[in-house]
């Protein structure tokens, strides 16, 4: 399907990426901050046609400001003030700016106040008021070994889709949430380009999580929407975001990580959320991410809590896709109550689960069949990246190696006659 001319910052990032995430490949993680900005990451507001969030990190600790202007009058820059959020291997500072303009062009920098140090000039595109196409990406655990094993494979989607407005992770980014070194491998195979100028819609792993609370990390770099459920063990990791006709939902499945005493309470509380969300969505397409999948690809992996609190509302609602991680192989499919009389043919809510890393677990339809739904597609030992269009009244998915060998492909249709997924395998 035809899509809209590409933004400029599309185009920028097409043409840079691979010339910088080459030299990041080669470059040795960061131990310490720059004085310079840093891990400048686009993280998305409620409504990415008005506003938008920016974080990044400085070894210096300074009054933060984001200067931004559009492009078509780049002399006209506004100033916004941000604020110190937190400190790592270095100082966290976080900007949002207001009352922009719909389906718009800006540039933008970020730094300190004095103008002592700043950043370079990246781009972005706010999202139109209408439902124009476009295109986003989803990862599975990028995780281990991210330099030599994941980043080739993340370069690969950077380049098949330069003009993505979103890339959407479903959790499990590193390895080992605390560790600053594996944040900088996961920011320099990204690399500013990506992070910069396409907003990132993250999840938390377990990875990301210790003991009961998620990692300093996290909040500092990906806060999130601000418009979860009101549960403080669910702040910064469970939101909303709606772009050109696609409500996207965040949550967070860790719930072998909350509290003892709470973990019915904390799924409860995201399934009522949830709920609320879905009857009030304006969006005709609705994809909800999180990590650990309602359907375990993995053999003895069970998640049946979440299945319990949450499977009901994602059917009852037919949410498009369920874009899960966590175990370490590819897998998509459906509840067998949606066949149709067509085989290539379902109804009802796509289930998929990714791995973007080298890290890989056996394969099992077990725990599909044994509760209720069943594996279309199914792959072991497969690093992959998604890639998915929305254009009006259709939505085309495809999953990829970085070799570029299709391992899945599908299409939703919605008119008149309802909704449909169609197989459309390589």
């Amino acid at each position: 399907m035809a899509l809209s001319p590409l933004s400029r910052a599309g185009a920028r990032r097409g043409a840079a990426v691979t010339t910088a995430l080459t030299l990041a490949l080669a470059a040795a993680s960061p131990v310490q901050a720059a004085s310079a900005p840093e891990r400048t990451t686009l993280t998305p507001t409620a409504d990415q046609s008005t506003s938008q969030t920016v974080t990044w990190r400085s070894a210096d600790d300074y009054a933060p400001v984001l200067e931004i202007a559009p492009e078509s009058d780049p002399g006209q820059v506004r100033r916004v003030e941000g604020e110190r959020t937190g400190s790592t291997e270095g100082v966290h500072y976080r900007a949002t700016a207001d009352a922009l303009r719909a389906g718009t062009d800006y540039r933008y920098r970020v730094g300190s106040a004095d103008g002592s140090s700043f950043g370079d000039w990246l781009t972005f595109t706010t999202a139109a008021e209408e439902h124009d196409p476009f295109r986003f990406l989803y990862f599975g655990d990028v995780q281990n070994d991210i330099t030599s094993g994941a980043a080739p494979t993340v370069e690969a989607a950077l380049a098949d889709a330069p003009d993505a407005h979103l890339a959407v992770h479903a959790g499990d980014l590193v390895n080992s949430g605390g560790s600053d070194d594996e944040w900088g491998e996961w920011f320099g195979a990204f690399g500013q380009e990506a992070t910069g100028t396409m907003n990132q819609v993250a999840a938390p792993g377990n990875h990301e999580y210790s003991g009961w609370s998620v990692t300093d990390h996290w909040p500092l770099q990906f806060p999130g929407a601000g418009n979860g459920p009101d549960d403080d063990d669910l702040e910064d990791t469970v939101y909303y975001t709606d772009h050109q006709g696609v409500r996207f939902v965040v949550l967070n499945a860790n719930y072998r990580n909350a509290p003892w005493f709470d973990t019915k309470d904390w799924l409860e509380d995201q399934a009522a959320w949830l709920r609320g969300v879905l009857e009030d969505n304006p969006n005709p397409w609705t994809v909800v991410t999180f990590h650990h999948p309602v359907f375990s690809n993995t053999p003895g992996r069970d998640n049946g809590k979440l299945r319990d609190m949450w499977l009901d509302v994602f059917e009852e609602y037919d949410v498009d896709l369920v874009l899960q991680g966590h175990d370490h192989s590819y897998g998509r499919g459906n509840m067998v109550a949606n066949r149709t009389d067509d085989p290539d043919v379902q109804t009802g809510p796509v289930y998929v689960v990714a791995v973007t890393g080298p890290k890989m677990y056996d394969v099992t339809d077990a725990n599909w069949t044994d509760n209720g739904a069943e594996a279309r597609v199914q792959r072991g030992e497969t690093q992959t990246y998604q890639v998915v269009e929305v254009d009006g009244s259709r939505l085309d998915y495809v999953s990829k190696t970085r070799e570029g060998e299709v391992i899945d492909r599908f299409s939703i249709t919605k008119d008149a006659g309802g909704k449909q997924v169609t197989d459309e395998l390589p």
